[in-house]
This record gives C-alpha cells, structure tokens and sequence, in this order.
C-alpha cells in the first residue's frame, strides 16, 4: 500500500495537537480541508486513528501506534528529499531562495550579489510564494534558505536570522476620511473592514491583523487576498485597509492607495531563514553570510537562532 507523505504530515500535526483547528493553522490549510485529508488516511488504512469530541482529538491505539512511528518515516523522507534536491541545484551551481513580497527590501540585491562574489559561476534563483504559505517553500524544502517576514508559524523549528526591523504602516484607500492624516491612531481602525490573507496561512494572518494589540475588539473581513496585486486591487476597491511593512510604500504604489504610518501597533522584521538540515552546506552558509553583511541600520541583531551555516564556507 502506498501512502501520499502529506497525509502522513496532516496526521502527525492532528496528533501533536490534539486539535483540528490548532493543526490545520499551524499546516497552512483549512479546517475542513484538515478533516478530508484525516477521513482519507483512515479509509486507506482501515483503520480509525482518532476519538473525535467537543474538547479535540484523542488517539486511538492505532492511532498511537502511528504516531510513535511517523515522526522518524517522515524526518528521514526529509532528509532524502533535501538531499536529492540539493544534489541537483549544487551541480548545476544555483541557490533556490524563497521569499515573499519585498524580500529583504533594497537590500536583496546587494545580499545577491555579495553571494555571488563568494561563489563565481553560481547563480540565485528567487522563488516569491503567494502569502497562503509564509515560509515561501522552507517547510516543505522547495527552497535552500528564504527571506521572510517574521514572525511566521513554524519559526521556532527553523535557522532564523533578523536582518531588518520596521514600522508597521497601514494601506488604506485614498479616498477614506483617515487618508488625510499625517499618522494613524491603530484604535482608529479597529472598526476597519480589514484585507486579511487566507485562513490557510495560520497565525501569520492573525499577526497582520494584529488581532492581539486590539484590546479584544473583534476583527471585521472586508476580503481575502493571496498576494500583492489582490490586495492593492482590494484596497483602492475600498473593500477594506491593511497593515503592512513601510518599505510597502516604496515597492507597491497604485492609484488609490495611500499609505500612512501607524502608531500603537508593534513593528515588522525581515530575517533568512534555513533549515537545520542547512547548517553544513556551503552554498547556504554564504548566502546567510551575505545577508548579514546587510543589515539595515535598523536591525535588531540577536534574535535569531543561527547554526553553523554561517561559519561554512
């Protein structure tokens, strides 16, 4: 019998949860999504792998006995993975880099170009993933290392570097009667419809709605958007505002869209990030040597959690 390996993560995740909801936020993917997923493992496997009840999910004995065995099928999955496909890019001298929106803002260049002074003849490949998964391909190994926003589920099990710390602004139609101020109040807002990204992308969604610096004031949905252009559309539509990094105002100008800064609401950082697996490739180490080279004046430095990559090479 063969079993897809994603639903042998969707499980895993369900376990080590105990909770549908939890699971699905922390796999970037819908709630009733989560569920299909679980019914199809159970209906290949004949087996019922959980108690479902009012207070989450509670393992069956085969259920448990899965689960003991998952963790180590799934690491070594990875691992060969990885390895397969970092194999291919090294041969053909290139560095898979993930990223959404900006990037690391004007630096990226700069940090691209100083890797490719440490290793002639290579070549970076940016790879920009829509904001339903924050890690941009890291999770799952689509890329070598990426420049991300911080902070994004899953962080804490990954290499993370802060490179750039920033104010929060607000996107907001031209047209609204805040629009004229030189600065925004964020408790001005709160009554905001506000422009969120997918439910699939987890705790991220809620930190751009800064659901925790509400004092408890329920968030209104104006609308969803899965990248840049949906949400600059959705703006000056007047669907609804958004917070969003400053450099936004530089890199993402539309008719219809303004931008203000945002006081009472905390800032937003850029950092790379790889995975542990990373630590001893070379061409990784570099990239992460570079981008540290290339901290913004702004930067807080001392967050991140590095590991050897940054010694390699």
């Amino acid at each position: 019998m063969d079993i897809d390996t994603r639903l042998l993560r969707y499980f895993a995740a369900v376990a080590e949860e105990a909770h549908l909801t939890r699971a699905a936020e922390r796999l970037f993917i819908s709630q009733p999504a989560l569920t299909k997923q679980i019914k199809q493992l159970e209906a290949q496997l004949g087996v019922e792998l959980f108690t479902r009840s009012r207070a989450g999910m509670a393992l069956t004995e085969a259920g448990r006995a899965l689960a003991e065995r998952v963790p180590d099928v799934l690491e070594e999955w990875d691992r060969t993975l990885r390895e397969t496909r970092g194999v291919s890019s090294r041969a053909s001298h290139v560095l898979r880099v993930g990223f959404v929106a900006s990037a690391a803002n004007e630096d990226t260049q700069e940090i691209i170009g100083s890797f490719a002074r440490r290793r002639p003849g290579w070549r970076v490949e940016m790879r920009q993933t829509d904001w339903s998964d924050p890690t941009a391909g890291l999770a799952d190994g689509q890329v070598d290392v990426a420049l991300l926003r911080l902070p994004f589920p899953g962080q804490d099990k990954l290499r993370v570097e802060v490179l750039i710390t920033e104010p929060r602004w607000v996107g907001i139609p031209a047209s609204h009667p805040l629009a004229g101020l030189a600065e925004i109040p964020f408790r001005e807002l709160w009554d905001e419809p506000f422009i969120a990204t997918p439910p699939e992308s987890g705790w991220w969604r809620e930190y751009w709605l800064a659901t925790d610096e509400r004092e408890g004031r329920p968030v209104r949905i104006g609308a969803i958007a899965r990248n840049p252009d949906e949400w600059l559309t959705a703006i000056a539509n007047g669907y609804g505002v958004s917070l969003t990094p400053q450099a936004t105002a530089r890199f993402y100008q539309r008719p219809g869209v303004t931008y203000r800064p945002v006081t009472g609401v905390g800032p937003s950082q850029v950092g790379v990030a790889w995975a542990p697996a990373g630590d001893d490739d070379e061409a990784v180490g570099d990239f992460v040597l570079a981008c540290l080279r290339h901290r913004t004046s702004t930067a807080e430095p001392g967050h991140g959690n590095t590991g050897k990559a940054v010694d390699a090479g």
